[in-house]
């Protein structure tokens, strides 16, 4: 067979052409990952695959009809989303809800059948999110994207500030003083240290200049000093 290289590279300003428009597209619809994609999503994004494709590859199609098409499900999707938001009816019908797969502990039979998993498909989705056991989650609950969220028994939740009776403290940012032996003037002034204490803490520390310093920070009041040129323990463990 005959390969017209001409007419291979034809198809180049039409990828082109396409990937811009989609862009475009894709951007007036508005930014989703794909895993927070709903089977409405995906079907959208399918049909306006296709039609990219189509118009792409295919010349016996009017480029400017598959660039209609796909303006059309783009304002499709676009209006669809806006009236989503307005109506749960409608959401309810176009993305549906979601359905408990355990409840209290109890695996739900008819939940599993409802969105066509087995029970095996559910223990997988489990040991993923980091449950071996399944007899530690009290609740599974499968979102309208597919994706299953699980809530583990009381007895298997991961300690937490508020459960040990500690107060919560403020959390700030790290700003980086010094980097590589140079000051870093605009990081201290909105710092909560001046320039003058900064200095006074380094003389403390027998250092006559700070050439030596390769980072410091400071998080809240608290400064953390790291040196140039320190030595590697040799430790055999990581032979």
């Amino acid at each position: 067979m005959k390969i017209d290289i001409l007419d291979m590279f034809n198809v180049v300003p039409r990828c082109l052409g396409s990937i811009f428009f989609l862009f475009i597209i894709s951007k007036f619809m508005g930014k989703k990952q794909v895993s927070q994609f709903s089977l409405y999503d995906y079907v959208i994004s399918i049909s306006i695959g296709n039609f990219t494709a189509e118009m792409t590859l295919n010349k016996d199609v009017q480029y400017v009809n598959g660039m209609m098409a796909i303006f059309t499900f783009g304002v499709l999707s676009f209006l669809i989303s806006k009236l989503l938001n307005k109506s749960i009816k409608l959401r309810r019908i176009i993305i549906g809800t979601p359905t408990v797969l355990i409840d209290r502990g109890k695996i739900i039979e008819s939940g599993l059948k409802r969105v066509n998993i087995d029970v095996n498909d559910l223990l997988e989705d489990a040991r993923i999110e980091g449950y071996f056991n399944i007899d530690e989650v009290e609740f599974a609950i499968m979102e309208a994207n597919g994706n299953i969220s699980f809530l583990p028994k009381d007895k298997y939740r991961m300690t937490n500030i508020s459960d040990l009776g500690i107060k919560d403290k403020e959390t700030y940012l790290t700003s980086n003083l010094i980097v590589n032996g140079k000051y870093m003037d605009e990081a201290i002034k909105n710092s909560r240290i001046t320039k003058k204490q900064l200095e006074k803490r380094i003389k403390k520390m027998n250092l006559n200049n700070i050439d030596s310093i390769l980072l410091c920070t400071i998080n809240n009041n608290d400064l953390k000093f790291y040196f140039k040129d320190e030595k590697v323990i040799n430790y055999s463990l990581l032979e």
